[in-house]
């Protein structure tokens, strides 16, 4: 499946960056490890031979890093940009053109094709003013995450009125936290706003590698959030996961992606070996079955498991 961002094509898939960032709100800090930048460039490389072209990263990645490092290998190539700003807790004016030059900068590059407010803080100023900045050509499309359906029905009013509108948002998406965003998916059907998915493999809970004997460093935001508890709840579904992997002969942490993928979301998968990009090539031809999917979501909420970050 294919759809259309700011006139270009975009494939059923964007990676993320997440990991590759280093230092504050780096690998390590969020995933309890640091990534190799060689095998970094590698796995880009490979992901971009695949066809892999849109990309997704923020500011607060590594502090800049992840954007830094992106940037480095971007040149010369065909690549839609997709980065974030995350707000004060009070707007300050200029804040959002601040931060927007701050990251095409990093990324080298003179336009952001969708440009995110992170943080559902201060919506009104904040999408008056990349209302704003697109008018310069900045930014192409303009998108929210981590919002609820009101607060996605207020930044699309605010756009709106201000010349734009609201082309996506970006929320946690994964078998885990799906019920609590029923109503902005539907929101965003009824509206065409594209709905991109992370954490759709809740960093790799549900990738099928890792179980409640072969869990999360214990010094790491995933394992602090995602205890030997709470692998013990899910391991039905990780079993489900793995067999559905071992049936459609990819690797399982695909079988969460095609789940997403058939409940109309648009997942962002991170990648951080080239091994990862072309397990993600082969797993995008998976279609799921109705009943392999009810199975899926059935074991999912029968495990009382329901995940949500501490920034959500």
């Amino acid at each position: 499946m294919r759809y259309s961002l700011s006139g270009k094509t975009i494939d059923t898939c964007m990676i993320g960056t997440w990991a590759w960032g280093t230092g504050t709100n780096g690998g390590k800090f969020v995933f309890g490890k640091n990534y190799d930048e060689q095998t970094l460039r590698e796995t880009f490389d490979t992901a971009y031979d695949l066809g892999f072209n849109f990309w997704d990263t923020a500011e607060v990645y590594g502090m800049g890093s992840a954007e830094s490092l992106l940037g480095s290998l971007i040149k010369d190539k065909d690549i839609i940009i997709s980065t974030k700003h995350f707000p004060g807790k009070k707007y300050k004016k200029g804040e959002n053109t601040e931060a927007v030059q701050g990251s095409l900068e990093r990324l080298g590059v003179k336009k952001a094709d969708i440009y995110w407010l992170h943080s559902p803080q201060n919506i009104t100023d904040n999408m008056k003013e990349l209302a704003e900045i697109q008018k310069t050509g900045l930014i192409g499309s303009i998108g929210i995450s981590n919002a609820n359906a009101d607060q996605i029905r207020l930044a699309d009013m605010v756009l709106h009125a201000n010349g734009s509108r609201l082309d996506a948002i970006q929320n946690h998406y994964s078998l885990l936290s799906m019920q609590r965003e029923s109503k902005s998916l539907e929101l965003c059907r009824k509206k065409g706003i594209l709905f991109f998915g992370y954490m759709i493999l809740e960093q790799g809970a549900l990738s099928g590698h890792y179980d409640a004997d072969n869990h999360f460093p214990a010094l790491s935001v995933r394992g602090l959030s995602f205890s030997k508890k709470k692998f013990q709840k899910i391991t039905p579904l990780i079993d489900c996961i793995r067999r559905l992997g071992k049936k459609y002969g990819v690797d399982s942490a695909q079988i969460p992606t095609a789940w997403a993928v058939a409940k109309g979301v648009i997942p962002i998968v991170g990648l951080t070996k080239p091994d990862h990009a072309r397990g993600l090539n082969a797993g995008l031809t998976v279609i799921l079955s109705d009943d392999e999917i009810t199975e899926l979501e059935s074991l999912a909420i029968g495990s009382g498991v329901k995940c949500k970050g501490f920034w959500e």
